[in-house]
């Protein structure tokens, strides 16, 4: 069985009314983790190793933003931490240095960012550190 790492603060990846999970092992066996932050990120990997997959959204902490605002804080606050979380691009950024550091091939992976620069970056940064090494 292969494993993806879904990287999103919000979305579902086993959400039935969404196609989030258009990625290349469809159709195959695929145990889905689900981590919503940098830190998340970070850990499972050091865990559990590389997975065979990773899929990318880059803004991460409209959850935690949510639910600061719903516990009292001011909308404008919300948005200033918001903007100081890590992104999917700082988790891309880690998983080159862990590849490097490890020696280890990277993943098959995407982006399903809705941010379109962000998903750009990301794919960008990766597929310089794959292809143009």
């Amino acid at each position: 069985m292969e494993k993806l790492l879904w990287l999103d603060d919000c979305r579902d990846p086993k959400d039935t009314e969404t196609d989030w999970i258009i990625f290349s092992c469809l159709g195959r066996d695929v145990e889905i983790h689900w981590v919503k932050n940098y830190e998340e990120f970070i850990n499972y990997i050091k865990q559990n190793g590389l997975p065979d997959g990773i899929n990318f959204d880059h803004d991460l902490g409209e959850d935690v933003a949510r639910e600061k605002v719903k516990n009292g804080m001011s909308k404008r606050q919300a948005r200033i931490q918001k903007r100081e979380t890590m992104s999917g691009f700082e988790c891309a950024k880690w998983l080159i240095d862990y590849c490097i550091d490890n020696k280890k091939e990277l993943p098959t992976w995407s982006s399903h960012s809705a941010n379109p620069v962000g998903r750009d970056n990301i794919n960008n940064i990766l597929f310089n550190f794959k292809y143009k090494k």
